[in-house]
C-alpha cells in the first residue's frame, strides 16, 4: 500500500498545476480556437481570417507589434543582465536596490500606461521640466499621432520601467544556481571581469536567458494596456485589434482570429527560442 501511494504520489501533485493549465489556458485557447473558425452562419470556414487580413488596422497593427517586439525585448533583456550581475556582486544595499526595482511589478500595465502618459503628454511632467529649465519655449507634442518615434519612445520606455524586473528576477535566481567554483577557477587563470561573464556567466546562464526570453516575448506580444493609454488609437497593436473587434465592433469571432493568430506568433518565437538556446545532449551529458 505504502509503495503504490509512493508511485502514485507524483501524479498527485501535478493534479493542481493540470488542472490550472486545462482550466484557464488549454479550454479557452479550444474555444478561440473554434470561434475562429466558426462561420456566423454556422459551420467552420475561413471567413474570419480573411477579414482580419482586410482590415484597415492589420498591416499597421502587424507592424507596430512586431516593431515593439524588436525594441523592447532586447533592450530588457540587456537591463536585466547587466542589472542582475550588479545585484549579484554582492555590493552594499543590493538587496534595496532590488526590492525598488520590484516594485512596478505590483503596478498593472493600464496604471503603468497612465503613469507615464503624465511624463509624456503635452502638459506633462517632462514638457514642464524642460520648460522651466529654459530647453525648450513650446511644449514637444511626443505623443503627436504623426510623431511616431515619440510615441514609439514612450512606449518602450514604459514597458521597459514596468516588465524589467520580471526578466531581471528571473536572471538573479538563473546566477544563484551557478557554483561559486566556477567564478574562484576562473579568478585562478587570471580572468578579468568581463571575460569571466562571457566565457562563464552567459554559458551557464543560458537556460535562465531562454526562459526569460520566451516569457518576455510573449508579453511583448500582449502589449496592449500601455499602449492603449500612451496612443490610443494612433497605435494600433494587434492585440489592441483583437479587443477593440471584441468590445466595440461586437465580433467574438474576428476578435478570436486575432488572438488564434498571436498565439501561433508565440508559439514560433518559443520554438525559436528553443532550438536557438535549447542545451544540446552532448552539452547536457558534460
Amino acid at each position: 500500500m505504502r509503495a503504490r501511494t509512493e508511485q502514485f504520489l507524483p501524479f498527485a501533485l501535478l493534479l493542481p498545476s493540470i488542472g490550472f493549465l486545462g482550466l484557464l489556458i488549454v479550454i479557452p485557447m479550444v474555444q478561440a480556437l473554434l470561434l475562429a473558425v466558426m462561420a456566423e452562419g454556422g459551420g467552420f470556414s475561413l471567413e474570419n481570417f480573411q477579414r482580419m487580413f482586410a482590415d484597415v488596422n492589420f498591416s499597421d497593427a502587424w507592424r507596430n507589434t512586431l516593431l515593439l517586439l524588436i525594441l523592447i525585448v532586447p533592450l530588457q533583456i540587456v537591463l536585466a543582465l547587466c542589472m542582475a550581475l550588479l545585484i549579484n556582486s554582492r555590493f552594499r544595499g543590493h538587496g534595496f536596490f532590488l526590492y525598488v526595482y520590484a516594485i512596478p511589478l505590483a503596478i498593472s500595465d493600464l496604471a503603468a500606461g497612465i503613469l507615464w502618459l503624465a511624463v509624456f503628454t503635452e502638459r506633462g511632467y517632462l514638457n514642464s521640466t524642460l520648460q522651466n529649465a529654459g530647453v525648450i519655449s513650446q511644449p514637444i507634442l511626443f505623443l503627436s499621432f504623426d510623431n511616431l518615434g515619440g510615441i514609439l519612445t514612450a512606449i518602450v520606455i514604459a514597458e521597459s520601467w514596468r516588465a524589467t524586473a520580471i526578466v531581471l528576477i528571473i536572471l538573479i535566481a538563473g546566477l544563484q544556481l551557478i557554483p561559486r567554483d566556477f567564478f574562484e577557477a576562473a579568478d585562478l587563470f587570471g580572468a578579468n571581469r568581463l571575460r569571466r561573464t562571457v566565457h562563464v556567466v552567459l554559458p551557464l546562464l543560458r537556460p535562465s536567458l531562454q526562459s526569460a526570453l520566451i516569457i518576455r516575448t510573449i508579453f511583448a506580444f500582449q502589449t496592449f494596456a500601455v499602449v492603449f493609454a500612451l496612443a490610443g488609437r494612433n497605435m494600433p497593436v494587434l492585440a489592441g485589434e483583437a479587443y477593440t473587434w471584441y468590445a466595440t465592433n461586437r465580433n467574438e469571432h474576428v476578435a478570436a482570429a486575432y488572438a488564434v493568430l498571436l498565439l501561433g506568433l508565440t508559439i514560433v518565437a518559443t520554438v525559436v527560442y528553443l532550438r536557438v538556446l535549447g542545451l544540446r545532449e552532448a552539452e547536457v551529458q558534460r
